[in-house]
């Protein structure tokens, strides 16, 4: 303990096992699991808490100090980013904060390096269904769904940006074991919320990676061919988008509606307009305007 001017104590600060139910990641048992010779993953660290796994990987990226297949977790984040600079914070050890570094060049060319934020979204959908036992969805482009109560509520979700010419950051985010009270906005939710049958997050986290890695693999030895990959068919099966009327709010704050009836070459969302046209939308925000049915 630390002692006061008046002769008291100060509390401790909070340490890694402050939580029972929350308990810390183990980065020692993570890296031995996924690092492995021949493997994509060739690091893993775990931090306590930083701004943002995104951003450090980026900057260390931009440095040229680590190699592909680097692998940054933080336990907690005071400035996470989601899509369009939204912010995504949750309680300490209540989610999963994880960013990698790729560089899918040259072997895929850089036009198909738009369907990563979906490849990682297809990724964790699966292996979230299949570790946490939750039914999961995909809004495009790249949030992932649960239900909660008869709702579609959001509990993760991928940013993926580019560093320089050749390197791409995914971020994942999920919502584990946030209670109602924790949730950062009106609509979020959680696997716990959901149901899910495990809120362990060292095998959830496990689990993503290996399957972000086979999807990756599969993707690249296609040259990026959604199709060939896969990929394409995967999204389209997993996307509760599809085949829903919705409101599209692009950049300089366009609208347009009309049905979600397709996804083109390029992972864009194809809009069949309440005027009869199509019209392929490649980024905005989509608002999903009634349930499936």
């Amino acid at each position: 303990m630390t002692a006061t001017p008046s002769g008291g104590s100060a509390p401790e600060p909070p340490g890694r096992w402050s939580d029972l139910e929350r308990p810390p990641l183990n980065a020692t048992g993570l890296r031995r699991a996924l690092v492995r010779p021949g493997g994509l993953w060739t690091s893993l660290d775990v931090v306590e808490v930083t701004g943002s796994t995104n951003t450090d990987l980026a900057e260390r990226a931009a440095a040229g100090t680590v190699p592909e297949g680097a692998v940054l977790v933080s336990e907690e984040q005071s400035a996470g980013r989601g899509r369009l600079d939204r912010h995504w914070v949750a309680p300490a050890r209540s989610g999963i904060f994880v960013s990698v570094l790729l560089r899918p060049g040259p072997a895929v060319p850089a036009t198909r390096w738009g369907w990563l934020p979906l490849l990682a979204g297809v990724a964790t959908a699966t292996a979230v269904s299949r570790t946490a036992g939750t039914d999961t969805a995909l809004k495009w482009p790249n949030d992932l769904l649960v239900t909660v109560d008869g709702e579609e509520r959001k509990a993760g979700g991928v940013l993926s940006e580019r560093v320089g010419d050749g390197d791409v950051v995914l971020g994942i985010g999920l919502n584990v074991s946030l209670g109602a009270d924790e949730l950062p906005v009106p609509g979020a939710g959680s696997l716990a919320l959901a149901g899910a049958v495990s809120t362990d997050r060292d095998p959830i986290l496990r689990a993503v990676l290996r399957s972000l890695e086979q999807w990756y693999g599969d993707w690249r030895a296609a040259e990026g061919d959604p199709a060939r990959s896969g990929l394409l068919e995967a999204y389209a099966a997993g996307c509760a988008t599809l085949g829903r009327a919705v409101r599209a709010v692009l950049p300089g704050d366009r609208e347009i509606s009309g049905e979600a009836v397709a996804l083109d070459g390029d992972g864009r969302l194809v809009l069949r307009t309440d005027g009869g046209g199509r019209e392929a939308v490649g980024a905005g925000d989509i608002v999903h305007l009634r349930p499936r049915g």
